[in-house]
């Protein structure tokens, strides 16, 4: 199987901000598009790390699929994280005013139309998925499923709703584990398989991705967690003590941050080890769950 170019992140981030703001830039029809397009975009403008798009393109550049027929489907998976923290900042959740060193939505744009935005960037997630002409129809229909499910009631959602119940009590680590795989590592996991998918990679594939994103989803929530303890606001770019102030329980809380920082290494290595179906091709991933692990923002 003949493999295509390979990327470094600083490519595959131009690639996909490009995309990304490409199909944010179309001629409003009226008012209430024209404000709705302007916080989708500042939202999704405000960077990030693009992780997940970049692991939908990596794992079909993996699996032998083309990069470029694949970004559909990765600023869907972009589109649905952005969707995410919008409403995650919220009042109504976990009531952040600030998202990556700039005001959070519902700030800059009121409470009511930083929901709307939210909402416009989920359902503008499954217009770019079912965009995605130069991959067959079976596989765009697979993809769209997978999204839904991951971001749904079954999946993100899921977890978040877990997460606001298990606030001011006291909960086991299991308990802890369940919602970080359902409410960060359900995206994660679809961004994987979505990348496979477009490929038309096989099951063995898929399911190395699942396994990978499995472990991968709960080390960066565990790190996220650390860093709420260890880092400040300049860095961050958002108040840090969150999750002590919302009495939110996390590893940190539960097990020490010693003990959490052992976790989330041990969880980097079985992702890592999970990319083995991928031989040489896999250095890319190797290297960003290493600096994934050790990140400070």
């Amino acid at each position: 199987m003949k493999m295509s170019k390979k990327y470094t992140a600083d490519e595959y981030i131009l690639m996909i901000n490009n995309a990304l703001m490409s199909r944010l830039s179309v001629e409003p029809s009226g008012a209430g598009e024209a404000k709705m397009l302007e916080a989708m975009r500042y939202s999704v403008e405000n960077g990030g790390k693009r992780i997940r798009p970049m692991l939908t393109l990596e794992f079909c550049r993996m699996c032998g699929g083309s990069v470029e027929a694949a970004l559909p489907l990765a600023c869907a998976i972009e589109f649905i994280h952005t969707y995410s923290l919008i409403h995650d900042d919220l009042p109504c959740m976990d009531d952040d005013d600030m998202r990556r060193g700039k005001p959070s939505s519902h700030i800059k744009f009121g409470e009511a139309n930083a929901l709307l935005a939210g909402d416009s960037l989920l359902t503008f997630a499954f217009q770019s998925a079912g965009e995605a002409e130069d991959i067959p129809a079976d596989a765009v229909a697979k993809a769209v499923s997978l999204l839904a499910r991951a971001s749904g009631c079954a999946g993100m959602i899921a977890g978040q709703v877990q997460d606001l119940e298990n606030e001011n009590k006291a909960v086991a680590v299991d308990d802890l584990r369940s919602v970080d795989i359902l409410k960060t590592g359900e995206l994660i996991r679809c961004a994987c398989q979505l990348g496979c998918i477009a490929a038309g990679a096989d099951d063995n594939k898929l399911e190395a991705a699942r396994v990978y994103a499995e472990n991968l989803g709960i080390a960066f929530q565990i790190v996220d967690d650390i860093l709420d303890v260890t880092s400040d606001e300049a860095t961050l770019g958002k108040p840090v003590g969150s999750d002590a102030e919302n009495c939110k329980n996390t590893y940190v809380s539960l097990l020490g941050l010693e003990e959490a920082k052992k976790i989330a290494a041990e969880l980097t290595r079985k992702a890592i080890d999970a990319l083995g179906v991928f031989g040489g091709e896999s250095e890319f991933l190797v290297s960003l769950s290493k600096k994934l692990l050790s990140r400070n923002k």
